[in-house]
């Protein structure tokens, strides 16, 4: 792990320590955390750690967090809705609307498809990532969303990262997410 990698670790649960004890106490102890990046190495650099902070906090509501164990249900949704928003509160940082508005859409369509038990989740996290405020997602984002279909996505993650690191990201999601 490089020491970008861990001061993204550090600096988010320091943080989330800091905003509160349930978030202090609901940090996993060193040795037990799992602190793999997943789709923020398919974008860039700068958006890391706003990219994995959402990320974290949509594993609190959908998987296996990698750096949190809350004590309950209601505890894992209010830190996973603090990482949100702390999340895109990083990524507004940078002044690129366009960012934020991809973020919103993803944190939306993901809520959908998991509602509904569709699968896609994984491809929308790629391209949202690797496209990040690049204004390319809505057609791929629809065709999701409207039908179901999560391989236009997946071709525009596959285009702007690299095919083996789209499948790195997308076999540690499904770890994560089952």
């Amino acid at each position: 792990m490089s020491a970008a990698a861990g001061d993204l670790w550090t600096t988010m649960a320091d943080e989330a320590a800091a905003e509160s004890s349930l978030w202090a106490q609901a940090l996993l102890p060193g040795r037990e955390r799992q602190l793999e990046p997943v789709f923020s190495p398919l974008g860039e650099e700068r958006f890391g750690l706003g990219l994995e902070t959402i990320y974290e906090g949509y594993l609190l509501h959908y998987g296996t967090p990698r750096l949190f164990t809350p004590s309950d249900h209601d505890n894992a949704l209010l830190l996973g809705d603090y990482l949100y928003a702390h999340g895109l509160v990083r990524i507004a940082s940078f002044h690129e609307v366009g960012a934020v508005s991809d973020l919103a859409e993803l944190i939306s369509l993901c809520a959908q498809l998991r509602a509904g038990g569709v699968d896609g989740d994984g491809s929308a996290w790629a391209a949202s990532a690797a496209l990040l405020g690049r204004g390319q997602l809505a057609a791929a984002r629809d065709a999701l969303k409207l039908g179901g279909d999560p391989d236009p996505l997946l071709g525009l993650a596959y285009a702007a990262a690299g095919e083996d690191a789209v499948d790195r990201a997308l076999a540690a999601h499904r770890v994560r997410v089952g």
